[in-house]
């Protein structure tokens, strides 16, 4: 365990560390400084200090394993709806809870979110802890952390899940400093070796390459942030009731690090590829970006998104925001066709988790042939402008 600690004896009170924090986590009283909950450990005061009156603290803390117990998932929201990763997380985390023989429990906090909060009675879980408070109704890093881990500390889980969303990764990492203990990041499967109780968390390494395993034996929590859209979404419907926990957290307004002003979103002609049921995605076979053309048109007849491969976004063919794979969105929808794409490892873990796959392309041994549900070795410059033509024959009729 780290911590920074004040040598009262060697501080003249300079308040040169004040200016050198930038979480504003100093505070000055009776001109001796105070390290504040938001303290992250970055010793920017301790080289600020020219007294050697600010140090790192480190202590060796064995954890005692077998007082952790349960699996608890984040039950992410934003401006009070739950987003849909979150239901995902209770269809794994329930499989995780089984196979240790342990509570299901969910974590939210917000404003205002008992609501919310009994709507996830109607799924497979134990317990719900309610963190409700105005100063959460939007998301600030510290003061959604300091929570978590109050809480954490008190109630010892034995595993945390968060969604791999903007939010999640931005908490994850933060709230797994703060307990010293180990966090494996956008995960596409978790299990459970039932022997040593320990999660093993596997993710996409060196480039999409291999799939490492990753285990944290020696520390508890074990924590993972999971991709949206790769787990099976959870489905309500449970008879056993769960119970609600309601938390009163301890943060204050003098706590606030960030105020938020005003939210602004961005506008942009931007297809939500994570809620798309049907997605029809490009790749190098198309030849050139002109012929992003006849993808549009197949998604547009189809009522779908467009998708892209990683290398037509990267040759500048098409926005970013279209790509799915590895570096960009993970997708399940129940129709994907994939339209002159190899199929590299990289862009399957973004979508192999499709009901119906679909691969157009005219090459026999593509990798994208081995997980397709149906696979069409053609020409895709031939094949798609006759199956646009009977769409639009259909639709007429």
């Amino acid at each position: 365990m780290r911590k920074i600690k004040i040598i009262v004896e060697k501080c003249n009170g300079c308040e040169k560390c004040l200016s050198s924090c930038l979480f504003s986590a100093i505070k000055m009283e009776n001109k001796i400084p105070r390290i504040l909950d938001n303290c992250n450990l970055c010793g920017a005061c301790i080289d600020a200090c020219p007294f050697e009156a600010i140090v790192l603290e480190k202590k060796e803390i064995r954890v005692d394993l077998s007082s952790y117990r349960g699996v608890w998932i984040f039950a992410e929201q934003r401006e009070g709806q739950i987003m849909p990763v979150t239901y995902e997380l209770l269809g794994v985390g329930r499989a995780l809870a089984n196979d240790l023989g342990e509570e299901l429990s969910g974590v939210l906090l917000g404003r205002d979110m008992k609501g919310k909060a009994e709507e996830l009675l109607n799924y497979d879980l134990e317990k719900i802890y309610l963190i409700d408070d105005p100063l959460l109704e939007s998301y600030r890093t510290h003061l959604y952390t300091q929570a978590i881990v109050d809480l954490v500390n008190h109630k010892r889980p034995e595993v945390i899940l968060m969604g791999a969303t903007s939010l999640g990764r931005d908490l994850a990492p933060r709230v797994a400093t703060r307990l010293q203990t180990g966090l494996t990041a956008d995960c596409t499967g978790l299990e459970i070796d039932k022997k040593e109780r320990n999660l093993i968390q596997t993710r996409p390494a060196l480039g999409g390459n291999i799939m490492a395993r990753i285990i944290s034996p020696y520390h508890r929590p074990q924590m993972a942030t999971v991709r949206p859209k790769v787990m099976k979404r959870a489905r309500p419907g449970h008879s056993k009731k769960a119970e609600i926990i309601e938390i009163k957290p301890k943060i204050s307004q003098n706590n606030e690090a960030v105020k938020i002003i005003s939210l602004i979103r961005e506008e942009k002609e931007a297809v939500d590829l994570q809620g798309a049921e049907i997605i029809v995605s490009g790749g190098r076979g198309l030849g050139k970006p002109e012929n992003f053309s006849l993808i549009r048109k197949l998604a547009d007849l189809l009522g779908g998104a467009v998708g892209a491969s990683r290398a037509v976004v990267d040759a500048g063919w098409i926005q970013p925001y279209h790509q799915v794979g590895q570096t960009g969105k993970t997708v399940q929808p129940k129709l994907y066709i994939a339209c002159g794409i190899s199929g590299a490892i990289q862009h399957q873990v973004g979508m192999r988790t499709s009901e119906v796959i679909v691969a157009i392309n005219k090459d026999l041994e593509a990798p994208i042939f081995n997980i397709a549900t149906y696979g069409i070795v053609e020409d895709l410059h031939k094949f798609l402008p006759v199956l646009i033509e009977k769409l639009e024959k259909r639709r007429k009729s």
